[in-house]
């Protein structure tokens, strides 16, 4: 029997022959599957210094970000995967960002 090479398998296939991988169907998917435990780094809400302007919540590509009444709440953590562009984009210093404790 022939052992057949992964490099000769590869040079025979088409990208017309992948199967296609992590087409997103509809938006919010992200919902569906709790993504935190991937993060490095957290941010960490400090509520004193907010000025509530809500720059934060439509950067944050997971929409970890609440506001509820018009007000921002601490983070979604189930799906937050520590970006730091919250930080990034906080003007008031609203946001840290630390090592997550594991």
């Amino acid at each position: 029997m022939k052992k057949i090479r992964a490099k000769e398998i590869n040079e025979k296939i088409t990208w017309q022959d992948i199967t296609p991988g992590a087409e997103i169907y509809e938006p919010a998917t992200s919902r569906y599957v709790q993504t935190g435990d991937w993060r490095v780094m957290r941010p960490e809400f400090i509520e004193d210094k907010c000025k509530q302007c809500l720059l934060c919540v439509p950067f944050c590509p997971d929409s970890s970000i609440p506001v509820k009444d018009g007000r921002r709440g601490d983070f979604d953590f189930a799906h937050c995967k520590g970006c730091g562009i919250c930080v990034r984009v906080c003007p008031f210093d609203a946001i840290d960002f630390v090592k997550e404790d594991r």
